[in-house]
This record gives C-alpha cells, sequence and structure tokens, in this order.
C-alpha cells in the first residue's frame, strides 16, 4: 500500500474557539487515537489532496514534532453548506492488529456481456474490508471478462488471502444489466442456465515493497 507523508502542529488548546481560528487561517483540526493518549494536532487543508481527494486508499505517514506516527484516515468531516474539510480524524497502524478501511475497486477486461451489448454497472466502488496492514493491497482488482448479461461479481466470490470483506456475501459488486442493444442471442444466454458464465474471481494486486 502507497504511503503519503503530512505534516502537522501539535494544538495547545482544543476548545470551539481554537477550532474555529484554525480553520480561519487554512488549517484542519485532526486527532491521531488508536493506542493510548489522543494526539490532537492542525494541518494545512492544502495538504489534504493526496488524502482526501483521491480514489485511492493510502496510509498517511503524520510528521508532529519530529516524530512519525503512521495511520490511515478514519474519517472526515466537511461543512454542510460549502463542503469544506473542517476536521480529520486519523487511526494509529500497529503492525500486529488487524485494521478497517475501504479499498478501490479496478476492473481489468472487458465483459462478454458487454461485448453483447450489455451495460457494465459497477455498484460499489471500494469494498470495506479488514485485515493485518502488511496483508492490504492498494486495490481489489477484478477480472470482469466472464460476466454475462444479466450476471455479476457478488462480494461472496471475491476471495484474497488475509483479508476479509465486511460485506454480506450475496451483495453486487459488478454486474451486466440488459439494454435496448442486447442481441436476441444474448438474450436467449441469459435464459439458459448452461450458458451463463461463471463470475469472474477477484485477483488483489500485491503490496508493493519498499
Amino acid at each position: 500500500m502507497k504511503s503519503v507523508t503530512l505534516s502537522g502542529s501539535l494544538r495547545a488548546n482544543v476548545g470551539k474557539t481554537d477550532s474555529t481560528a484554525l480553520r480561519n487561517n487554512g488549517r484542519v483540526p485532526c486527532v491521531i487515537y488508536g493506542e493510548g493518549e489522543q494526539i490532537h494536532f492542525s494541518a494545512d487543508i492544502r495538504h489534504f489532496k493526496n488524502i482526501i481527494f483521491t480514489p485511492e486508499t493510502n496510509l498517511v505517514n503524520i510528521e508532529i514534532d519530529g516524530n512519525t506516527h503512521q495511520t490511515i484516515l478514519q474519517e472526515a468531516q466537511y461543512h454542510k453548506l460549502n463542503d469544506k474539510l473542517i476536521h480529520a480524524d486519523f487511526l494509529l497502524v500497529n503492525a500486529e492488529k488487524p485494521v478497517t478501511l475501504q479499498l478501490p475497486i479496478k476492473t481489468i477486461g472487458t465483459s462478454e456481456g458487454v461485448k453483447a451489448g450489455g451495460k457494465l454497472n459497477i455498484k460499489l466502488r471500494k469494498l470495506k474490508v479488514r485485515g493485518l496492514i502488511s496483508k492490504l493491497p492498494e486495490y481489489i482488482e477484478l477480472n470482469i471478462e466472464k460476466i454475462a448479461i444479466g450476471k455479476n461479481i457478488s462480494a461472496g466470490d471475491i476471495k484474497i488471502d488475509g483479508i476479509t470483506l465486511l460485506h454480506p456475501s450475496n451483495i453486487s459488486v459488478v454486474s451486466v444489466d440488459v439494454t435496448r442493444a442486447v442481441t436476441p442471442e444474448a438474450v436467449v444466454s441469459v435464459a439458459t442456465p448452461a450458458a451463463a458464465a461463471t463470475p469472474a474471481a477477484a485477483a488483489a494486486k500485491a503490496p508493493a515493497k519498499k
């Protein structure tokens, strides 16, 4: 899993007045929690580009007063009117304890159903998973080539060593839906069990070695 760096400054006060002053100066009040005492700090809002405004899920190495804390973003809060980031919570990562986060999905190939006129429908852009940080890939890769019209890949079809998917097994992740462009032959194949394609197996990209 990729890492990004965020520089922070410890907060002398953690009250509402102090938080408002930080935001007015372009900084975001934040907290690190997970083990022991919470660490309250602030960071420049411009430095959240590769943390918040990205489809990727990254480890966040937070540098505060010469110390580096390896974390993952756990929650972000936004202003109700302008959607501006106003607070961020980070969970301290322990290499020996599993963490819960959401990993993005990447599809590979062109499905049989799409070639026959169906429409690819990616229902979940990210999957909530749990596992040791060393086992978590940058993203979950799904081969969709064998998905026929009317078929899908469900959460129960996705098997990744060392990772648990926190979704009901029958929830659809990717499907190919019928459209007006579907040929009569393709419609017949959907109705015939023998012609149904087996859902594609999921394969996760191995974490990059550092």
